[in-house]
Order: structure tokens, then C-alpha cells, then sequence
């Protein structure tokens, strides 16, 4: 199906959307696939090979976790962060899953191969699931890829699938793939960015559905920094990471009362650390439009629903409009990095998932603040022609430093992008278009050591503890 604006934003679980949500997403489809098969009753052993990058920082992401859920038939979007904590718990103490919620099979963590040297042809992010018989006969074999934002492709099927994108893309009102497609049906149907890709979502739900399913995608948002901001202590894996929101909350209520615009980027700053530091500790986010990037975009949004001009005496009703207009612009922006580049860590650096993410927040505000298509589409290309060559590095492969700051420092950059374009009348040397290629292109020169593999930058160079 051609994406869409609830493809780039689904609720799921941190601490990845490309090294947890989608190997659970992959996993679950290969038990339903076993089951649908009727071969589960026969299943006697199980392998799973991790390849790449998802076998390099597999640990710091809770990559074999979320594969040991999956296959027990839970789903990214579905399962709650009790539900996470108390399988895998049952499934350490008992050393057994139950295979697609029903076969006890002995596996766990420890039985995963991982191969991080060994690169599959597709994509970095390569799993291979096998179940076999009690005669060694295999019953089921298949392989997936996690190509960032959760989005998984099954080995053999690449062609299938962009042909049936490229099939799903026609039955739209307004398909389009580069942001100058974009301006122009914006120019002939005298619409925004916004109400482009409203229409076309329209081709597959109704307006209500849209909204209420928007409505929902930011109440989650929002409930993911209400439960940080509440959170103390130190985030889990080792590097001994403080949890900074709850105190900075405290501060903020007791030097800000009356929400003075001077503290607009001490909020910014708090909401982006609050999700993310939810995001470390596994706990449900919203893709947006990966995990590692899951907070660059509710922290802009809060940023349009409090300080931007005239929202002081806005009603609920507008502030729903600001956050479906927000979110459908954004989703328009995510499109093109989708079909142009990646927004993979892994294929093409933090710049695919932090800069994609601030691209689309600078695109959404200035939407929100009555920019043109052209100030628009100026902000997105702003946004992320300064953050092209981010590299991905994380320590200790866990999404914490430098991902928690790097989202509070993104969301100000998109900001001041929105800002810098509404400023201008929409013209500007360099388009979007090409800034995007620019950023495949980068991400294709990009070193491996600096994707998401644990073996350049920060990772290599910090001590761990």
C-alpha cells in the first residue's frame, strides 16, 4: 500500500523502530505464517540469525527481546510495556516461549546466532527465522529486512512490493513522490501541503477515522511524557544515564507559571527528553517517524499548540485542527523521504531519522502558522539541509547518548527552520528535492562504522563505563 500518515506515525514500543518494532513485527508475521501453514503443532526447534547492524547493536536495542515477543504472536502496536516486562520475564526464569501463543519451544536470547559481519544484499537489517521438525525437517523458513520506521520487506518480495506501491500509489487522488509533484497539485487545487495528503488519506478512510485516529496518535504522545516526567532514577543498560525530566519539570512549574514565551525552548527541550528517555527504557511511543527520533515531533507540535501566535485564546476545537493539520503536513514531508531516500539509521545514518524527523516538525509548523506550500516545503528543506551527515553512533548501542539530547537539539533546529522560511516569501537556491537525494546520496558515501553498527564516533571512542 502506498504510505500513509498512519504508517509513518504507529504507537509501539522503544527503544527502535527499526532494531525492536519492526523484528517484532517480522517475528509475529513468521509465527502467524507457521500457524496459518498448520505446521505449529509440529514445530520442534527454532533459529533465528541476526545480520548486520541488527546483530552489532541487537543487545542495546532490545533487538532479541522483541523478537522472543513477537514470536509469541505480540504485536509492536498492541502490546503494553506490562505485558513486555512480564513475558519476558516468564521466558528468562522458564528458559521457554510459547511459540505464536500456543507451542512451548526451549529458546531464548542466548540461542540467537548473530552474524554482524555479514551484510545481506536487501538492507543491513536482515533477520532469517527457521522452525524444523523433531525429524530436522524445516517446516517453515523465511527472511526478513527492517528498513527503519518499522517498516519490514521479506526477502524475495522487494520487487512485488514496490510494484504493488507503485499500483496502491495510482488508486490515490493525489499520488505523489518528489516534493515538486507536491506544489503542483498544491498549485492546481489550490490546497496545502496538509490538505493534499488529507485527500488522499481520504481514498482509504473516512474524515472521522482520519481525525480521531490523529486525535489518538498525539493523546499517546502526550501520555508518553506524562508517565516520563514521573519516572526517576537511572535509564536501564548500563551507561549509568540519568533521568533528567522529572526535575526539569519540577523546575519548570516552579520558574514558569504562567507559560512565558521566553521558556518556549526550556518546554521544547523538556517534552523531546521526555520522550526519549520513554523511548530508552522501552516504553510505548509513537513512531514519529522512527523511535530514535520519536520525540522531535511531539516537542515541536507542543511548541505550535503553546507558544505559536494566537493559541493563548485558541479553543479545544482549534487545537485539534493545529494537530491533525500538523501531523497530515508532516506525514506529506515523510512520504518523500520514504520514497526518495530512507529514514533507516542503519542505511543512511541518524541524518534519515533525526533530520527526516526534524524535516517534517519544521514542515508541520510552519503549516500550522499559515505558511504557503512554498514556505512550507523551504522549512523541510531548511530543517534538514542541517542535519545532512548525521552520523549514527550511539554508546553501548543503546538509544540514549547522544539520541535523548539530539532530539531536544533538533526539535529547536526545526523551529528556527519554520521560523527562517515564514520569514521569506517560499523562494529559496535549494529545494527540497534535492536535499533529500543529497542526504541518499551522503548516507550511500557514509562509512558503515558510522550506521548504527557500534564501530565509529561515540561508540567507539566513550568508555562505556
Amino acid at each position: 500500500m502506498a504510505v500513509g500518515v498512519f504508517d509513518l506515525f504507529s504507537i509501539g514500543i522503544g527503544p527502535s523502530s527499526s532494531h525492536t518494532v519492526g523484528p517484532m513485527r517480522a517475528a509475529a508475521v513468521f509465527a502467524e505464517e507457521l500457524k496459518s501453514l498448520g505446521k505449529l503443532a509440529e514445530a520442534a526447534s527454532l533459529r533465528v540469525d541476526l545480520y548486520g547492524s541488527l546483530a552489532a547493536t541487537g543487545h542495546g536495542h532490545g533487538t532479541m527481546t522483541a523478537i522472543l515477543l513477537g514470536l509469541e504472536g505480540f504485536h509492536p502496536e498492541l502490546i503494553l510495556p506490562e505485558e513486555v516486562e512480564e513475558r519476558l520475564a516468564a521466558i528468562a526464569e522458564t528458559g521457554t516461549l510459547q511459540l505464536a501463543g500456543s507451542v512451548p519451544l526451549p529458546y531464548g536470547v542466548q540461542d540467537m546466532v548473530l552474524r554482524p559481519l555479514t551484510i545481506l544484499p536487501r538492507h543491513t537489517n536482515g533477520m532469517t527465522f527457521t522452525v524444523s521438525g523433531a525429524d530436522g525437517e524445516v517446516l517453515h523458513k523465511a527472511t526478513f529486512f527492517s528498513v527503519g520506521g518499522g517498516f519490514i520487506v521479506r526477502e524475495g518480495e522487494e520487487d512485488a512490493a514496490l510494484k504493488e506501491l507503485d499500483e496502491s500509489k495510482k488508486e490515490l487522488p493525489l499520488p505523489f513522490r518528489t516534493a515538486a509533484e507536491l506544489l503542483e497539485h498544491c498549485q492546481s487545487r489550490g490546497l496545502s501541503i496538509g490538505e493534499i495528503m488529507f485527500v488522499n488519506e481520504r481514498a482509504s478512510r473516512t474524515e472521522e477515522e482520519i481525525r480521531e485516529g490523529l486525535l489518538h496518535i498525539y493523546s499517546v504522545m502526550e501520555a508518553c511524557v506524562e508517565i516520563s516526567i514521573r519516572r526517576e532514577g537511572l535509564l536501564p543498560g548500563g551507561l549509568k544515564v540519568r533521568r533528567r525530566a522529572p526535575d526539569w519539570h519540577e523546575r519548570l512549574l516552579k520558574e514558569d507559571k504562567d507559560r512565558d514565551p521566553k521558556y518556549w525552548q526550556e518546554w521544547v527541550n523538556l517534552i523531546a527528553l521526555a520522550v526519549n528517555e520513554e523511548n530508552a527504557s522501552g516504553g510505548r511511543v509513537v513512531t514519529a517517524p522512527t523511535n530514535g527520533a520519536a520525540g522531535i515531533i511531539p516537542a515541536v507540535l507542543y511548541y505550535a499548540l503553546h507558544f505559536a501566535p494566537g493559541m493563548d485564546k485558541a479553543t479545544q476545537a482549534d487545537r485539534d485542527d493545529v494537530v491533525v493539520k500538523f501531523l497530515l503536513t508532516a506525514a506529506a514531508v515523510g512520504v518523500l523521504y520514504k520514497e526518495q531516500a530512507s529514514i533507516s539509521g542503519a542505511e543512511v545514518g541518524c541524518q534519515g531519522e533525526v533530520g527526516s524527523a526534524s524535516s517534517m516538525a519544521a514542515a508541520g509548523l510552519a503549516e500550522v502558522m499559515g505558511g504557503t506550500p512554498q514556505q512550507v516545503e523551504n522549512a523541510a528543506e531548511i530543517a534538514m539541509e542541517h542535519n545532512l551527515g548525521l552520523t549514527c553512533d550511539p554508546i553501548g548501542g543503546l538509544v540514549q547518548i547522544p539520541c535523548i539530547e539530539r532530539n531536544a537539539i533538533a526539535a529547536a533546529k526545526a523551529i528556527n527552520a519554520a521560523k527562517m522560511a515564514l520569514w521569506g516569501d517560499g523562494s529559496h537556491r535549494v529545494s527540497l528535492d534535492e536535499v533529500i537525494v543529497t542526504m541518499r546520496e551522503t548516507g550511500k558515501d557514509m562509512s558503515s562504522k558510522y550506521k548504527e553498527t557500534a564501530m565509529g564516533g561515540l561508540a567507539v571512542n566513550v568508555v562505556e563505563c
